[in-house]
């Protein structure tokens, strides 16, 4: 009753704190999701102020929608007191961060695509995005601290499991043992005397060694059957030990597999990290873009004054020319200033081709990275498929102990069957040594009687 009790109790605190594990893994990987929808918005941001794509729009509300949902999901969840003082600062930052990129979008809208530009650059934003990822990353350390000690107290509690297992088994045998044996001395002892009674007066037993033997062979059936009561003992005594030990071999395949699962998850970490940086640089090369669009922009308005002031020697050498008459000397001049300012126009326009080129090569990178970005995104996506295989697998061997453990139960339940059976057995040796006691009167009175009539013979004589 005691051991089954403590399997029990064992048996709960290791299921407590196999949910308490797989709580901080679900905290874990929301709080990812929720970096994931930070660098989302931002980078929808960006993408809305330089370009006005409804997607970056439609990425952007999504992503505002799928962190609130996050929050408060993480809110339901976080005990830690230090996890719940770091959720709210990000949660408050981020909050921040929403107003700051909405009022962006707003500036969009109402048709002030540049002040909302000029807005960004002059705003915190990467400083308040860097903050986030600092306070993220300590939540992600703090977890992964969480569940590196919950998973000790797991390995702890398997194995105190397992040896309780192992001593009710071992306990069960040796009290089997004990009881057969104390069984077998008292038949033993009550044999003994029963056969010195039968010695001293084997002239006067005549009458009742049919039911003597009898009675022998009764105890001897009793003590073969517990011999057999023993024997399957030891049989359930063994297989008690062997279900032990598979219970022993799928806590490690547990361990193994959540080492795995460990592994994966920290490569899914490098993977996104990586994946950020490339967004960064996407962001990097639209912002030049930009600023090289700004300078064609300014080139453009030179080459609009070059082309007036060119109409306006144009009109001055007219009206010389009328003045000269035939000499035209004026116009010469005016010619003359004709063909530098075309000359300028030129060398702006050399310059306007130029940063084409710089703009088409810059384009041409931000697809090679945009087109890395997409890679690394599909190698989280298998990372984290990976994981989701550890964990299940994980799921399995915790299933696999379980299943042992029943087992190991049944058979503490046949060892109690098999502990009845020998109660049963010493019962009958009981009834017979009843019965000998029984016969045993039966020969004294025989004895008096014999005296009585040797008694009478002798006075008859």
């Amino acid at each position: 009753m005691v051991s089954a009790g403590v399997t029990v109790a064992n048996a709960r605190q290791l299921a407590i704190i196999f949910e308490q594990v797989k709580q901080a893994r679900e905290i874990k990987e929301n709080i990812d999701h929720v970096n994931l929808n930070v660098q989302i918005m931002a980078r929808a941001t960006r993408g809305y102020l330089l370009q006005r794509n409804p997607t970056s729009l439609l990425d952007f509300n999504k992503a505002k929608t799928d962190y609130l949902a996050l929050i408060e999901q993480l809110n339901a969840q976080v005990t830690n007191d230090v996890q719940r003082q770091n959720l709210t600062e990000v949660d408050a930052l981020i909050n921040q961060f929403i107003d700051l990129h909405q009022d962006m979008i707003n500036l969009v809208n109402q048709n002030q695509s540049q002040v909302g530009v000029q807005a960004w650059r002059e705003s915190n934003g990467r400083a308040l995005n860097s903050e986030i990822d600092s306070l993220l990353m300590a939540m992600e350390q703090l977890e992964d601290e969480i569940v590196a000690t919950d998973e000790a107290y797991q390995v702890a509690a398997l194995r105190r499991l397992q040896l309780t297992l192992i001593g009710a088994a071992t306990l069960s045998v040796i009290l089997s043992a004990l009881i057969g044996t104390l069984i077998v001395i008292k038949a033993s002892r009550l044999m003994n005397q029963a056969a010195g009674d039968i010695a001293s007066s084997a002239s006067e037993i005549a009458a009742s060694v049919e039911q003597q033997e009898r009675t022998s062979s009764q105890q001897v059936a009793s003590v073969s059957e517990t011999s057999t009561t023993m024997d399957e003992l030891g049989a359930s005594s063994r297989q008690s030990a062997e279900q032990a030990e598979a219970a022993a071999a799928g806590a490690q395949q547990a361990l193994a597999l959540a080492e795995g699962g460990t592994l994966a998850v920290e490569r899914s970490l490098e993977g996104m990290t990586v994946l950020r940086e490339k967004v960064d640089a996407i962001a990097d090369q639209i912002l030049r873009l930009s600023e090289q669009t700004s300078q064609i922009g300014g080139i453009s308005g030179l080459v609009s004054d070059l082309a007036n002031q060119t109409n306006m020697l144009a009109l001055n050498a007219a009206v010389e020319a009328v003045r000269a008459g035939e000499h035209g000397r004026g116009f010469a001049v005016v010619s003359g200033e004709i063909r530098k300012l075309a000359d300028q126009s030129k060398r702006s326009a050399e310059k306007i081709n130029a940063l084409v080129a710089d703009i088409q090569t810059a384009i041409n990178s931000t697809v090679m990275v945009t087109d890395e970005g997409t890679k690394k995104v599909e190698e989280g996506v298998k990372i984290a498929e990976e994981t989701a295989e550890a964990f299940a697998g994980v799921a399995d061997a915790v299933n696999n102990v379980v299943l042992n453990s029943q087992q190991i139960s049944l058979n503490v339940k046949q060892q109690a069957v098999a502990i009845q059976q020998v109660v049963s057995a010493m019962n009958s040796l009981n009834t017979g040594a009843q019965e000998t006691a029984s016969g045993i009167s039966q020969i004294k009175i025989g004895t008096h009687q014999l005296n009585e009539s040797a008694l009478q013979l002798k006075v008859a004589i």
